[in-house]
């Protein structure tokens, strides 16, 4: 609406006031009339064209708000796809088994983006997922705190299909580390208790400690106090990485999901990161997705996965010995790229 009514008020605005000063120029001519009664005329006009000016920004206004109003009231009145099964459980202590039995799923009916995945992870167990971009890696793990429902096959954490337990009991034992990472605006220490508020000062530093960020916490002019701002903009890369893995830390669920959170860090907050990964990792049920084939040669069993099928497993080294395996060829593919970067 604004493209239109402004343009066109513009329009008889800039009309009215060149016809006013061709007429009254001609009187002026010949009837003698004055300057000063052209400049009346032309103040008159203005303050008569100023209301429909205003009209047209409030009729703009209003359009957005009527926009803004269909929006809100859309996701106020939808409801969330995943709902708990009347008779759903809350889920007990986790020990960290997960386990998927010929799961099939495509975000939209008849275009599959996983098929027939089976696979079991013990608890404690660290599992990496590789790939090509669009294989399904990020749809696995979507899978597991249940954002989206398989179209065929079960999820199952310690034996128990997901559908049939409470949905807050399953995300509260689940924590996750992902390349993208989300702070909030406030202070650094908000931002990890935000992981579990009822954490204790102590959990809280010691988190940080594990997480290496209290080596750059100490050097900021408020400490645990200095404000992060929207999405951590004053933090580097790497810093707001070792926050959200001690966030994970305070957290203590016995599940973790990584997605590539090494992405994008030079290597001095690469080496940081790994060395706080490792010690988030000990002793959970990790699944990690991995981009950087460098960042989980210490994983207990590695999936590779092809158009969404799991197309070979086994450890680092069992996968390398495979001459013409695909994991083989990402590894070699990563390796030359790297030989063949320009020096700095």
């Amino acid at each position: 609406m604004k493209a239109k009514l402004v343009p066109i008020v513009s329009i008889v605005v800039g009309i009215g006031t060149a016809l006013v000063l061709y007429y009254g120029g001609r009187d002026a001519v010949s009837s003698g009339l004055t300057g000063g009664s052209i400049f009346i005329f032309l103040n008159y006009i203005s303050k008569m064209y100023k209301p429909m000016q205003d009209i047209s920004k409030i009729m703009d206004s209003y359009s957005k708000a009527d926009v803004g109003y269909e929006r809100v009231k859309e996701v106020v009145e939808s409801s969330g796809e995943m709902c708990d099964a009347p008779n759903a459980k809350a889920l007990p202590p986790l020990k960290g088994d997960i386990e998927f039995d010929h799961v099939s799923f495509g975000y939209d009916r008849g275009c599959e983006i996983l098929h027939d995945i089976s696979f079991r992870v013990k608890p404690g167990q660290t599992v990496a997922l590789v790939g090509p971009t669009g294989s399904g890696k990020s749809t696995i793990i979507n899978l597991v705190p249940r954002f989206y429902d398989p179209d065929a096959g079960v999820i199952k954490v310690d034996g128990l299909d997901v559908k049939t337990v409470q949905q807050k009991s399953l995300r509260d034992q689940i924590s996750f580390v992902l390349q993208d990472t989300v702070l909030f605006s406030g202070t650094i220490w908000d931002n990890i208790a935000y992981g579990n508020p009822a954490a204790s000062s102590a959990e809280i530093k010691r988190a940080a400690d594990i997480a290496n960020a209290t080596e750059f916490i100490d050097k900021l002019p408020n400490k645990f106090d200095t404000e992060v701002g929207e999405r951590g903009l004053t933090l580097s890369g790497g810093q707001r990485q070792r926050i959200a893995i001690a966030r994970a830390l305070v957290r203590k669920s016995p599940v973790l999901i990584l997605d590539e959170p090494s992405s994008g860090l030079d290597a001095e907050s690469e080496q940081l990161v790994f060395e706080a990964l490792d010690r988030l990792m000990e002793g959970k049920t990790s699944l990690v997705v991995a981009h950087r084939l460098s960042t989980i040669r210490k994983a207990d069993c590695i999936f590779v996965l092809v158009a969404g099928k799991i197309v070979e497993c086994g450890t680092h080294d069992e996968l390398m010995r495979l001459e013409q395996g695909e994991y083989r060829k990402l590894h070699d593919i990563q390796f030359n790229e790297a030989e063949h970067v320009p020096a700095l």
